[in-house]
Parts: C-alpha cells; sequence; structure tokens
C-alpha cells in the first residue's frame, strides 16, 4: 500500500501564486491557488492510500483536508522541505504538489496498481521541466536533497539521481504545472470542471471587465489573444 503526501502553501494574498501578479491582483492569485489546491486535495482523497497527509506551511489548513493528517513542512530550500518529508515517511509514499489541478485519479493509478518487483519509483514531469508527482517505494530524502528546484531542469536532474541510485522509474503523464497566466488558461481549459476553472473565469471576468490598470500585453494574456 501506498501513503499519499500533498505539499501545499496557506493561500494567502502576497504567498502563492505571485507571478500571476500582474495581471491578477495578489488576492486573484491566491483564490486561483485555494481553488487549485481544493481540487488536488480531493482528487486524493478518493486515492486508496493507507495514509492521507498535508504538508502544510501555514497555520489554517483547508477544510478538503479536514480529515487528513497535518505535516508542517521544515525549513530550507524546496529540496530540503522534500526531502524531509520523504525522510518522515516508512512505507511507499507519493508526493504530489498543489499546481496541477487537473491531476485525476486515472493519471495516478500506476503508483496504486503498478509497484511490482520492477519498480522503484514512480515520476510525474510537469511541461515546464520539473515535476509534478514523485512516489518512491522505499521513501529516502537523499534522493531529493541538493536538486536545483524552480529550474527548466529540475526534472532532469531528479531523473539522473534517481537513475544513479539504481531505482527503475515508471513515467507518470506530463501535466502543465501552473506558474503563469498562459499556464492557468491552458489548464482552466482542459480541466473546465474544476473548481479552478471556475475561479480562472471569476478572477478573468472581473479583470477584463475593470482593465484600467492593466496594460495591452496583460489583457492579451488573460484573454488568450496574441498579440
Amino acid at each position: 500500500m501506498t501513503a499519499i503526501v500533498v505539499i501545499a502553501k496557506e493561500c494567502l494574498p502576497g504567498k502563492v501564486k505571485t507571478r500571476l501578479h500582474p495581471p491578477l491582483s495578489l488576492e486573484q492569485a491566491a483564490n486561483l491557488a485555494a481553488a487549485s489546491l481544493a481540487d488536488t486535495l480531493t482528487v486524493a482523497s478518493r486515492l486508496p492510500a493507507t495514509h492521507h497527509i498535508l504538508a502544510f506551511d501555514g497555520m489554517t489548513p483547508p477544510l478538503e483536508a479536514a480529515d487528513w493528517e497535518i505535516l508542517p513542512q521544515t525549513g530550507g530550500g524546496l529540496d530540503e522541505r522534500l526531502a524531509a518529508i520523504f525522510d518522515h515517511q516508512d512505507e511507499p509514499t507519493l508526493l504530489l504538489g498543489m499546481d496541477t489541478p487537473q491531476v485525476s485519479a486515472a493519471a495516478l493509478a500506476p503508483v496504486f496498481t503498478g509497484w511490482g518487483e520492477e519498480t522503484d519509483a514512480w515520476f510525474g514531469p510537469a511541461d515546464d521541466g520539473g515535476f509534478w508527482a514523485l512516489a518512491l517505494k522505499k521513501p529516502t530524502g537523499a534522493l531529493l536533497r541538493g536538486i536545483p528546484m524552480s529550474r527548466s531542469d529540475t526534472g532532469a536532474h531528479q531523473l539522473q539521481r534517481l537513475d544513479r541510485a539504481g531505482l527503475t522509474v515508471g513515467l507518470l503523464p506530463s501535466l502543465t504545472d501552473i506558474d503563469t497566466i498562459a499556464d492557468a488558461r491552458t489548464v482552466a481549459s482542459i480541466a473546465p470542471h474544476t473548481r479552478f476553472a471556475r475561479a480562472f473565469a471569476d478572477v478573468r471576468a472581473s479583470a477584463l471587465r475593470d482593465p484600467a490598470d492593466l496594460h495591452a500585453a496583460e489583457i492579451r494574456a488573460l484573454s488568450g489573444e496574441r498579440s
């Protein structure tokens, strides 16, 4: 059996999704982050995990995690925080981020049905070169510690680390992480029934109704128009 850990920050203005500002306000960006996290937790709650754990940076966990174990994040860089999560675990563990609200149970099914004797890890690549999911049969923080994070080659470095450790890695589908307005627009279009898509439609409509503070390029970014 496998535990699932979602790593997340409290969705407060100025703390999450700041790259969406501008064209969005910090409050609108935080609302999108909250919707993305809610979608992620809802899907994760339906998975047949032995434990559901929220590795949380903040004071007030979201309602969707009411029945989850809350694990406070440690200090340090992202690699250190991810490593600490795996070091905390003593069973096969799937780690998910909060920035892929389009994730589905089907995308994660191999982790819960396909470990077998030949698979040591599952890796979910992100379109920007990072990764949105990592599952380890034998959780070991050293496999992440020191990996350069938030770069276009983060995923390549992580896969290389797993390979050099002699692990056999299965690949999950590639997904788009939400870092920019273009990413948000893409994800909302491919997952229109998510809370994230509804939240994006709301903030986009609000911003375009009152565009006085937006530059022309920002209006195009929100609306999807080409320059």
